[in-house]
C-alpha cells in the first residue's frame, strides 16, 4: 500500500466528504504524453504564494451572443436529453454570462440553480496532477521516478513512472474488476479508502508494458494520489485543501467523500432507462483523487484559467505539461497531456460517471473559459453531453473572434 508517512490530521471539516456512485464501470477522464524529465530544481520553490481568484469579465455578454448561446444549451439538451445543466461562458473584455436550465431533482420539481455544486468527476484529475507537479517545482520529487518508489506492489512498478501514470501511458490495471465491484454491491454505501482503491489493483496483471499505448485508468491518477500523501505526509484533501483550494478562494469546491455531510445545495444524477430516468446512487468515495470533488459554476471558472495557463506552476513546468499525445481509450481530446487535455485549442479537462457528466476549458489565445455541468451521463451511444455542448459553445464563442 502507499508508504505515506503517517501524521495526525486536523479534524475532517465537512469540506472533506462526498457523493455518486459506481458499478461495475466508472466512465471518468484523463489521458496521455510527456517525454523530457523534469528533474528536480536545486532549491524547493513555493508553488502557489502569489496566486489570487481572477475575478470573472465585468459586464454581460452582448444580447446577441446570448441568445445563441442559450440556444446551443437548448439544443444540446433536447438532443442528448438532458433533465438539467449549469452553463458558464466568460470573455475577456466582452462579458460574463451563466445559465441554469431544466430540473434538478426530477422528483421535487426542483429548478436547476448556478449557485449549485456538481460533481466534476474526473476534472478532479486536473487538480491531482497539478498538485504532483507542484512537488516537482519544489524538488521534493522527479516525474521520472518509478510509482515503485511511493506504492508497494504495483505490477511493474519499478518500471511505471510518475510521468506516465499522468498521461495515461502506466499500462497498469485499473481497479474496477471482480473484487471492487463485490465490494462495492454488498455495501454500496461503503466509504472506501484510497488505500483500498489502490488495493483492488495491487499485484494484477498489467494491460501492456508501460509506455507502449495511451489507455485511460482511474487507477493511474489513484496512484499519484498516494504519492503525494507518502511526500508530503499529508492526507490528499489537507493538501489540495493547502495548495489550491484555499489559495483560489475555492469555497465551493471540496474533495468529498461522504454523501451525509453533502450539505450544498446540489442535483440529483441520471441515468436513462426505458425512456426515463432512473437516480444514481450517491458515493463519491469510489473516485478518490481521479473523481471525488465537487464544485460550483464559478469555481469551475477559476479552475479554468489557472489550468490552462499554468498560474500555479513555474513556466518551464506548464509548457512540459502541454506534451501530449491523443488517447488510444478514454475521452475524446485532440490530445492528452499531463492531467490535462486539448480540442480545437481549448485546455481543459472533462469528467464522466453515474450520472453527471462535466467540461472545463480555456482557450489561453483569447482568455475565454467556458464550463459545463450536466446531471445525466451512460447514454446508449456512448455520448458525453457536457464535452458536446462544450464544443458547440467553443464554435460559437470562436466565431466571435
Amino acid at each position: 500500500m502507499s508508504k505515506r508517512a503517517e501524521s495526525s490530521r486536523p479534524g475532517g471539516p465537512a469540506r472533506w466528504a462526498g457523493t455518486t456512485v459506481l458499478a461495475a464501470a466508472v466512465l471518468v477522464l484523463a489521458g496521455c504524453a510527456g517525454e523530457p524529465a523534469l528533474a528536480p530544481s536545486a532549491e524547493p520553490t513555493a508553488s502557489d504564494p502569489a496566486i489570487s481568484r481572477p475575478a470573472a469579465p465585468e459586464g454581460e455578454l452582448s444580447p446577441e451572443l446570448q441568445d445563441r448561446l442559450q440556444q446551443t444549451v437548448d439544443e444540446t439538451m433536447a438532443e442528448y436529453g438532458v433533465p438539467g445543466a449549469a452553463v458558464g461562458v466568460w470573455i475577456p473584455e466582452q462579458g460574463s454570462w451563466t445559465s441554469a436550465a431544466g430540473i434538478a431533482d426530477l422528483e421535487g420539481d426542483v429548478p436547476v440553480t448556478t449557485d449549485m455544486q456538481w460533481p466534476l468527476r474526473s476534472i478532479t484529475k486536473s487538480y491531482t496532477v497539478t498538485l504532483l507537479l507542484q512537488l516537482v517545482d519544489e524538488g521534493l520529487l522527479s516525474l521520472d521516478e518509478s510509482i515503485g518508489q511511493y506504492v508497494d506492489g504495483v505490477t511493474d512498478g519499478e518500471e511505471i513512472t510518475l510521468r506516465q501514470l499522468a498521461n495515461m501511458s502506466s499500462g497498469n490495471a485499473d481497479y474496477t474488476k471482480d473484487a471492487f465491484v463485490e465490494a462495492f454491491s454488498e455495501d454500496p454505501e461503503r466509504i472506501f479508502t484510497l488505500d483500498e482503491l489502490n488495493g483492488f489493483m495491487l499485484g494484477e496483471p498489467a494491460q501492456f508494458a508501460p509506455g507502449a499505448r495511451k489507455v485511460y485508468t482511474n487507477a493511474n491518477t489513484n496512484l499519484l494520489g498516494a504519492t503525494i500523501e507518502a511526500v508530503t505526509g499529508e492526507e490528499f484533501a489537507d493538501v489540495l485543501w493547502e495548495r489550491i483550494l484555499e489559495p483560489l478562494g475555492q469555497d465551493g469546491t471540496e474533495y468529498n467523500l461522504d454523501v451525509a455531510t453533502w450539505s450544498a445545495p446540489h442535483p440529483v444524477g441520471y441515468a436513462p432507462v426505458d425512456g426515463g430516468f432512473e437516480p444514481q446512487a450517491d458515493n463519491l468515495s469510489v473516485f478518490g483523487p481521479a473523481g471525488s470533488m465537487v464544485s460550483s459554476l464559478d469555481d469551475a471558472r477559476v479552475w479554468g484559467e489557472i489550468l490552462a495557463t499554468g498560474a500555479m506552476l513555474q513556466p518551464e513546468t506548464q509548457a512540459e505539461r502541454e506534451e501530449g499525445a491523443p488517447l488510444e481509450v478514454g475521452p475524446p481530446y485532440d490530445l492528452y497531456a499531463l492531467g490535462m487535455g486539448e480540442t480545437g485549442g481549448w485546455w481543459g479537462h472533462n469528467g464522466e460517471g453515474f450520472g453527471f457528466t462535466a467540461a472545463v476549458f480555456h482557450e489561453p489565445e483569447t482568455g475565454a473559459t467556458i464550463a459545463v455541468f450536466t446531471n445525466v451521463s451512460n447514454l446508449a451511444d456512448r455520448a458525453h453531453p457536457a464535452d458536446q455542448m462544450f464544443r458547440r459553445l467553443a464554435a460559437v464563442v470562436d466565431e466571435e473572434k
